[in-house]
């Protein structure tokens, strides 16, 4: 089975630096196959038998931590999940100039539709969707200061997510086709 393994807060201002190639090595040594990263953010793709995500989810946090003893929450995906995901994503949305569009990975804790009860939604300013494993949302760039994204930030969810853009996500899948 091929899955994408997000890691939470890794390489971003200038905390929690891992490189991507020793990660790798990292993966390997506890028995993932066909080991790929994409990007310095913490997107690794490999495949695996014989357990269930949350359990690797465990393997690998007790591996990241036993190499870089760093305590990073990782969330596993398997294909089928991010296919779902993908599919629920609307085509026009993107991350350019114009546009923020972003994936916000669940852990599996909070994984329920119920989760969106506590986000602050704006109508008309905020697109929000849940897909099992993920909530979508997308701002139009000229209201991203009138959102409710940004009560997002620190609030007890947020810690409980790991997010991309839209166009990395669609690359992680692209790749996990591969």
């Amino acid at each position: 089975m091929v899955y994408i393994a997000l890691l939470r807060g890794i390489n971003v201002g200038g905390k929690n630096k891992i490189d991507m190639k020793l990660l790798k090595q990292t993966f390997e040594k506890v028995g993932m196959n066909d080991v790929m990263t994409y990007i310095n953010t913490g997107n690794i793709i490999f495949s695996y038998k014989g357990i269930s995500k949350t359990e690797l989810s465990r393997m690998l946090e007790e591996a990241i931590h036993n190499d870089f003893k760093l305590q990073i929450k990782v969330v596993v995906r398997s294909i089928d999940d991010i296919r779902r995901i993908i599919n629920a994503l609307p085509a026009t949305w993107k991350n350019d100039k114009d546009m923020t569009s972003d994936v916000m990975f669940l852990w599996d804790e909070i994984d329920d539709e119920s989760v969106l009860k506590n986000l602050v939604i704006k109508p008309n300013i905020d697109s929000v969707t849940y897909v099992p494993g993920a909530i979508l949302w997308s701002i139009d760039k000229k209201n991203i200061t009138k959102s409710g994204r940004s009560k997002l930030i620190g609030s007890k969810i947020y810690k409980q997510v790991t997010i991309r853009n839209v166009n990395t996500a669609r690359k992680i899948y692209e790749l996990m086709q591969a």
